[in-house]
């Protein structure tokens, strides 16, 4: 018999099914698509009927074809592990998972109107789990969060909890949908974030096994302190013919993992933090104690891997509360970094200042640098006391001066991290340790913020200094991943995990005591670009990319993982640059938040002028970019570091009434680019910024121009005239 349909909720235009097989109504599962494809859903076949199978013995070939994708997983130590092939590779579908049975179900709807679905269940060992799932019709998303609590009078040790499961995937076909299905994900590593990776389900081996009897996984994530280190904690799983795709993102500041996993016909998407088999994980539960996993963004929609990143963006947008009210216009930051190399100075600070008036600049921040260093070394952090050689009359006097020159301070951090030649390296006893020695990783140490004392000492250090010196923007760096675990109380996953909570929880204290600050979260650029860091902070780095010809394409990878209004892009500014090279730079910046560096005093009056314009016209559309839809159109070779060929984004306003078009040309010969507009309308180009031959605009919808160099790239305003 097909699977024993549950619960039905059609939220907005998604369809939620929770499915049982028959002969064990109490073992849920979720499926998830877009409510206008409920009626192309087909009952799965019911035996596998291939001739190996049949040629079986009789008592052999009566194979189910599908199963039910388990609501939860869950794994207590001590249970049998699941076969088939699947140790070190999976712990889904352990003896723990098997047991469970739904002891209860709710709906309920929010005051937000947000409608909360709550299903308990309950397993032999007497682990009681709790599924929460929370369906946004704005959004089009759903937001799960599975927990785990120990009711019993004894200590249950949990080896494995699941985020998310979302089983049944394809509903589109009878069998095994053999060459139909891809698998989207993100790669990522230092200063080159973000590239997307499409496979075919045949190409990571997800074939179903001929029985059935061996499980296919592709299981992906990281073990540390820097979540997108390696991949990005997305996957997403695409129908092709039918035209639907199904995302997953998990909110995760730690080690995570993602899964797609296959026994039967049809494949699951799951994911969760860490566990027994990544990331030095186990958790015991006292009794009374409750466990939560990571929550996780779920979204099924018809259209492309692109529509699917809106909705998860759209989701993260709601949740990113920890901006200021001056963050609304997206106001342009100037960062001292590319200027003076980690050596700022009182004098040049009040200098720079006095060469950004003019531009349109709102923050200037001093980077890396302003803190003593004993012993005459590059980054001997730590102490955080000013380096009076270089300020001498300590920052107050050097943030006053910036103000008075119409810009607002900004000051660098990296508190996490201790340095040798600093007095706080030999602080041990507040030191994250591993095997009994503090953790030490390069040339680095780490706080360990379990410890109150590390708040209290940073609260002193950090706060009271951003606070004191009058600084209205802190940059806060962190530079390189703890690893899978450390020492302490319980495992070494879960102290990592206890420890980067406590990272949070100062997050949440500085945005408490100085709730006007500007927080940029930068973790050597791009590395903690995931949504439950993002919405701690107002912006965070794209990238450490700074002068390098990938920053467009970095950019623009970027776009379907991390909202505009929170990815500051860099453009770094040189004495010798062309007009072609300060538009290549200046352009990449409207993909984004507009980061400058570099020499300003030494620009010419040209250059000077091209700034101030490309400002102006960031200033002016920041709406568009910080509301719009991106898609991006590119034509060249693979390569980063050595682009060729050409790129185009579009980036949409909310009314379709508006485009701004970024564009770049890289190497090889003089392209000429062309971008087909909507034809239902006709458009006017209102502005543009770029050293190239003018734009086209026929009749027929089609914006036609040409660059003849490598490494030029503009920004093109278009307005809606009329149908």
């Amino acid at each position: 018999m097909p699977p024993t349909l549950q619960a039905e909720y059609v939220i907005g235009d998604l369809c939620l099914r929770y499915l049982a097989p028959a002969d064990r109504l109490e073992a849920w599962g979720l499926a998830v698509f877009p409510a206008t494809m409920t009626g192309r859903a087909i009952t799965p076949r019911e035996w596998l009927d291939a001739p190996a199978v049949r040629d079986l013995p009789a008592a052999w070939n009566q194979i189910q074809a599908w199963e039910v994708d388990p609501l939860v997983h869950v794994h207590v130590r001590g249970e049998a592990y699941p076969g088939g092939y699947a140790q070190g590779r999976t712990l889904r579908n352990s003896a723990t998972t098997q047991s469970l049975s739904v002891r209860n179900h709710t709906r309920e709807t929010l005051p937000d109107g947000r409608v909360l679905l709550r299903t308990t269940l309950a397993a032999s060992s007497g682990l009681v789990c709790a599924h929460e799932l929370i369906a946004d019709a704005k959004t089009g998303t759903i937001e799960i969060q599975t927990s785990a609590e120990n009711p019993t009078n004894a200590p249950i040790t949990l080896e494995f909890l699941s985020a998310f499961s979302l089983g049944g995937l394809t509903p589109f076909s009878t069998d095994d949908a053999p060459g139909r299905l891809r698998v989207h994900r993100f790669r990522s590593a230092w200063s080159a974030e973000g590239r997307h990776e499409e496979r075919s389900v045949e190409e990571l081996n997800l074939e179903r096994s001929w029985t059935g009897h061996g499980v296919r996984s592709e299981r992906f994530g990281q073990s540390g302190s820097l979540p997108v280190n390696g991949w990005f904690p997305f996957v997403g799983l695409e129908d092709r013919p039918a035209g639907v795709m199904w995302a997953a993102q998990l909110a995760c500041p730690g080690t995570w993992h993602l899964e797609i996993y296959r026994r039967a016909d049809q494949l699951g998407l799951a994911g969760g933090g860490a566990d027994r088999l990544d990331g030095e994980w186990k958790k015991t539960l006292l009794p009374g104690e409750r466990f939560a996993a990571p929550p996780g963004t779920l979204t099924s929609v018809v259209g492309s891997v692109d529509d699917a990143c809106d909705r998860l963006l759209a989701a993260h947008k709601k949740r990113a509360k920890a901006r200021p009210e001056g963050e609304h216009d997206l106001p342009v930051v100037f960062n001292e970094w590319c200027a003076s190399w980690g050596n700022p100075t009182h004098d040049r600070m009040v200098q720079l200042a006095g060469q950004l008036a003019g531009l349109g600049l709102t923050y200037l921040v001093i980077d890396d640098g302003w803190a003593e260093r004993p012993g005459d070394r590059f980054q001997q952090n730590g102490d955080w006391n000013v380096n009076r050689r270089a300020f001498p009359e300590g920052l107050r006097a050097t943030s006053d001066a910036i103000r008075s020159r119409g810009l607002v301070p900004g000051l660098w951090y990296e508190f996490e991290a201790i340095n040798p030649g600093s007095a706080a390296w030999h602080e041990t006893a507040h030191q994250l340790h591993r095997d009994g020695a503090p953790l030490q990783v390069g040339n680095r140490r780490f706080w360990d913020f379990r410890d109150p004392w590390v708040h209290d000492f940073l609260a002193e250090r950090v706060i009271a200094r951003l606070r004191d010196d009058g600084f209205g923007y802190l940059k806060v760096d962190c530079n390189d991943s703890i690893g899978p675990g450390v020492d302490g109380p319980e495992s070494p996953g879960e102290n990592l995990r206890q420890h980067l909570d406590g990272v949070r929880r100062f997050f949440k204290r500085l945005r408490a005591e100085l709730p006007d600050l500007v927080i940029e979260n930068c973790s050597s650029g791009g590395h903690r670009l995931e949504p439950s860091l993002l919405a701690l902070t107002a912006m965070s780095s794209f990238s450490d990319a700074h002068e390098t010809p990938d920053i467009p394409l970095i950019a623009a990878n970027l776009n379907r993982l991390v909202w505009s209004a929170q990815k500051q892009i860099w453009a770094v500014l040189r004495r010798g640059d062309s007009p072609e090279r300060l538009c290549y730079s200046l352009a990449a910046t409207f993909l984004g938040r507009m980061c400058l560096s570099g020499d300003v005093a030494a620009l010419t009056p040209e250059s000077r002028e091209k700034v101030r314009e490309a400002v102006a016209f960031y200033r002016d559309v920041a709406p568009i970019i910080r509301d719009g839809t991106f898609r991006t159109r590119r034509v060249g070779g693979e390569a980063l570091q050595h682009p060729s060929g050409w790129q185009i984004v579009t980036i949409t306003d909310p009314s379709c009434e508006r485009i701004l078009v970024v564009w770049h040309r890289f190497s090889g010969e003089a392209e000429t680019m062309t971008l087909s507009l909507p034809n239902q309308t006709r458009w006017s180009l209102q502005r543009r910024f770029d050293a190239a031959e003018g734009p086209t605009l026929h009749p027929n919808g089609q914006l036609i121009w040409t660059s003849a160099l490598p490494g030029s790239g503009g920004v093109f305003l278009l307005a809606a005239t009329g149908p």
